[in-house]
């Protein structure tokens, strides 16, 4: 009797373990499932996500003057977005290409080694091509890969925009689901680990990215201004160097050297002085807009927004910067959370 019940027990045990690994394993398959999906729109969820957060003060304050009409207001924020992301985009690959057209249409050949090229090529065109067609084909496929990148990009942002606008009219229920994944993640600090992580992101995102996005534009519009070739490409060199904590002189300063030689003395001056503008203008805007966060130290940006990049091109420079400041304000917050060391532990680690 007692082995037959024995058995009866093993049996239930086995079925009871065979559903459960049935339920995980379709569980898993959804989970996997789902997230192949969604993975295309991670990057510009997360990022629209963080534009929500950064710009929910304008949000509610925009609100309010038009009598509350929060999707009104959404919709506002949204198209005024577009339009300062596809404007100077649009500009900036059309000058880009101008600019390039224009090069290649009136440079001369500078240098005994380009002057032995084309002495070669106006003799034997063919078998000039013939020999450099590996770096033909290499400048072309990094020219196309470029170009696409960038364009890649582009759309990223956009619909990054579109999904932050989704996420500011639908934002009365929207923290406070944060607030429930959070608590039931951590528990009763769930709120306030909310709450940091929305100062973080609005820290990073309007005295980091914003700063550099002021920088970038301020630079590309003295350029502009100057008479700079492909202007915008150079801004976009400005942005990726604001971001990553480099100053934007790097750029500025070979470009007010070209002024200097193909512009007028006045022009070449005023842009000079433009450009440090420009350059030390996160001197007073970092006080103005990192005050208002929290700390997070320069490195821990310079790293995510530099293993962004390199991770998921321009939109995880920004984006990088930003997960990496959370994730240290995270870690700092579990450490601070840790119980007392014991009397001696606390003597040896002060000793």
């Amino acid at each position: 009797m007692a082995d037959s019940h024995a058995t009866l027990e093993d049996t239930q045990f086995v079925r009871r373990a065979v559903e459960a690994a049935i339920r995980i394993g379709v569980l898993a398959l959804l989970a996997a499932w789902s997230f192949m999906i969604m993975r295309p729109f991670i990057m510009p969820i997360m990022w629209g996500v963080i534009i929500a957060v950064a710009v929910f003060p304008a949000y509610g304050y925009l609100t309010a003057k038009l009598g509350g009409r929060r999707r009104l207001t959404a919709s506002l924020i949204t198209v005024l977005a577009l339009a300062l992301l596809l404007v100077p985009s649009v500009r900036f690959f059309g000058g880009t290409f101008d600019a390039v057209r224009s090069v290649a249409e009136q440079m001369d050949v500078i240098g005994e080694d380009v002057h032995g090229i084309w002495s070669q090529a106006s003799a034997n065109l063919e078998a000039t091509l013939q020999g450099y067609e590996p770096q033909v084909r290499a400048f072309g496929r990094w020219l196309l890969s470029s170009v696409a990148g960038l364009g890649m990009s582009v759309v990223q942002f956009v619909i990054s925009i579109i999904i932050a606008g989704v996420f500011l009219a639908m934002a009365e229920g929207g923290k406070g689901a944060a607030v429930r994944v959070a608590t039931r993640f951590a528990g009763d600090r769930g709120a306030a680990l909310t709450t940091m992580t929305e100062k973080t992101i609005r820290s990073v995102a309007i005295g980091v990215v914003g700063i550099a996005l002021i920088q970038s534009a301020m630079g590309g519009i003295g350029m502009a201004l100057a008479g700079v070739p492909a202007a915008g490409l150079w801004a976009l060199l400005i942005l990726i160097l604001a971001v990553i904590q480099l100053p934007p002189l790097l750029v500025l300063g070979p470009v007010a050297i070209y002024v200097f030689s193909s512009a007028s003395t006045v022009t070449a001056v005023l842009f000079l002085i433009w450009a440090i503008i420009v350059s030390g203008s996160d001197t007073f805007l970092k006080p103005l807009f990192l005050g208002r966060g929290v700390d997070v130290p320069m490195l821990v940006v310079l790293l995510g927004a530099i293993g962004g990049m390199m991770l998921s091109g321009i939109i995880g420079l920004f984006l990088g910067a930003v997960i990496l400041a959370i994730a240290y304000q995270l870690f700092i917050a579990w450490l601070e959370d840790a119980p007392p060391l014991p009397a001696e532990a606390a003597d040896t680690a002060g000793g």
